[in-house]
């Protein structure tokens, strides 16, 4: 009502008519035109505008979580203060019970599905999939983000982290085209295919993508069959590294996924899919043999 009473005025209405009209006190008025926006307001503003940036870039944290992130981006408040803003503005994890308002399913895809389950390549830097999976610790869960070359089987690019935030495939998506970069390639027009997860719709992954010239596709939500060839590769990982003991640090199992991967998997583990050849050895046979033919 304030701006109202603040228009009427500069056209000539007595303040004292309009607020009698309007059934509102002339006090809190005049305090409010000294100071349209409180102390209290603009603090709250802030609050708020952190707890949205962290939402909007991990959907699937809950309001404690949330409230983690605003703290490191400096806003400080109660964990119920941060309850009662997401509670009143309807930002609740999508992972979480339905409710009256937010009972819908998860947020439509940012890329269509281009591949199909055709999960076939005839050259490096073709299509790219991607997923992540966990394993917990005694000091926690550990995070891995892995990005698998269809054409050679090959991990171009993996990113390992205490949490699940966007930042996880942001990096592994990075370190992929960092590593095809070092070894001469280009990776505009590659497409890259993951599941709907939150990480993988990110405003900061589609950034990426775009800031490479690659190609984003997704599957369908509960299709484990859409991203198949992503998740061989993780059952292997869970057989070889993740059960096979108890891990006490991350840092203890970081180094063993990392081992496993650039030792065994790209240099000792022979697929038939590849004629019996490591991911490493049908890269450089494959390339080898191509360029001699061009």
């Amino acid at each position: 009502m304030y701006p109202l009473v603040r228009e009427l005025a500069a056209d000539g209405v007595p303040v004292a008519v309009t607020c009698r009209v309007l059934k509102i006190a002339r006090q809190p008025y005049y305090r409010w035109l000294k100071c349209p926006v409180t102390d209290a307001e603009l603090v709250a503003a802030y609050r708020a505008n952190a707890l949205f940036d962290a939402h909007r870039d991990d959907p699937e944290f809950g309001y404690r979580f949330l409230l983690d992130e605003a703290r490191e981006a400096g806003e400080e408040m109660a964990e119920r203060t941060a309850w009662k803003i997401c509670s009143d503005l309807g930002w609740w994890s999508v992972f979480g019970k339905k409710r009256g308002r937010n009972g819908k399913k998860p947020g439509p895809p940012v890329h269509d599905d281009l591949v199909e389950r055709d999960f076939s390549a005839t050259a490096p830097n073709t299509l790219w999939l991607a997923d992540i999976t966990e394993h917990w610790t005694r000091e926690g869960k550990l995070y891995v983000c892995a990005i698998k070359d269809v054409y050679s089987n090959r991990i171009v690019g993996y990113s390992i982290d205490s949490r699940m935030k966007s930042r996880i495939a942001v990096a592994a998506l990075n370190n992929a085209v960092a590593h095809r970069a070092a070894e001469g390639a280009d990776v505009a027009g590659c497409v890259l295919h993951t599941d709907r997860g939150s990480q993988f719709r990110s405003r900061k992954l589609v950034h990426q993508l775009n800031r490479h010239q690659m190609v984003g596709s997704m599957g369908r939500v509960g299709a484990a069959g859409d991203n198949a060839a992503m998740e061989s590769f993780f059952s292997l990982l869970q057989k070889n590294v993740l059960d096979r003991r108890v891990w006490n640090t991350r840092e203890e199992l970081r180094i063993a996924i990392v081992t496993w991967i650039e030792r065994t998997y790209h240099r000792r583990r022979r697929q038939a899919a590849l004629g019996r050849l490591t991911p490493v050895e049908y890269e450089l046979i494959m390339t080898t043999t191509a360029t001699q033919a061009a």
